[in-house]
């Protein structure tokens, strides 16, 4: 029986939400392209850790993030750079920065294992976020799945427009041929692109809770709400956020 279950949400959940859901939380606990199974369930549990960590706390209270020095209140399953990525991302997304990133790479975090560790916490907080909009408990974690990685770089993954390689439009091929298949692709769609198995694991939840890509751009598509009151919403959270993009 699956975790993923919104019986007794307060509001109808929509089909396609549901298996959209039971896809992503699925894949959560099963080997990546950098990270194992087990280390994938040890990332999920940090970024819902995160909002604990007294740390993150006095440094989103202070002017700057740089001008508290601690260590974080992790559950010590990851490198403590993989940590300190969580927990940012998490806590306080607005005030990153290159700098801060590349002081991590140097450190011996892999670029590759950065953008992995983006797409679990994307997929941690946004069903854990809905879950309390729909008001049901956090779903639990799935139990990792055995086996490794596939340790694949693609090639085609160049410096462009971000703080990490991505594969540009026009450029997929090989084994990420369908990775923009279905339209145009714009930077924040391709940011993950590192790891072409996060940005398909990303289309599933983009296209239940949001629209198609090909879609994004015509304001006529509507879904359970109009597309106004989609994009009233998305641009309060991005607000709220500091969501710099």
């Amino acid at each position: 029986m699956s975790v993923v279950d919104y019986t007794s949400a307060s509001v109808e959940v929509r089909d396609d939400i549901v298996e959209a859901h039971k896809c992503a939380w699925q894949r959560l606990g099963e080997p990546g392209t950098w990270w194992t199974g087990a280390e994938r369930v040890a990332i999920a549990a940090e970024a819902r850790n995160a909002r604990r960590c007294s740390l993150c706390r006095e440094r989103k209270a202070a002017l700057s993030p740089n001008a508290v020095q601690g260590s974080h209140d992790s559950q010590g399953a990851l490198p403590d750079g993989a940590v300190d990525v969580i927990h940012r991302v998490v806590t306080d997304p607005g005030r990153l920065s290159k700098d801060w990133l590349e002081q991590l790479l140097a450190g011996g975090l892999e670029d590759t294992h950065y953008v992995e560790i983006i797409g679990v916490i994307i997929t941690v907080v946004t069903i854990d976020v809905f879950c309390r909009g729909v008001g049901v408990p956090p779903h639990p974690l799935p139990s990792p799945v055995d086996g490794e990685p596939t340790r694949r770089r693609p090639e085609s993954a160049k410096m462009e427009a971000a703080w990490v390689p991505m594969i540009a439009q026009g450029k997929e091929k090989g084994p990420e041929a369908d990775l923009y298949r279905e339209g145009d692709y714009p930077h924040v769609g391709r940011a993950l692109s590192l790891v072409p198995d996060e940005v398909r694991g990303m289309k599933g939840l983009l296209v239940a809770q949001y629209v198609p890509v090909h879609q994004v751009i015509d304001v006529r598509v509507n879904r359970s709400i109009s597309r106004a009151q989609m994009e009233l919403i998305a641009g309060k959270v991005s607000a709220l956020n500091g969501c710099f993009y």
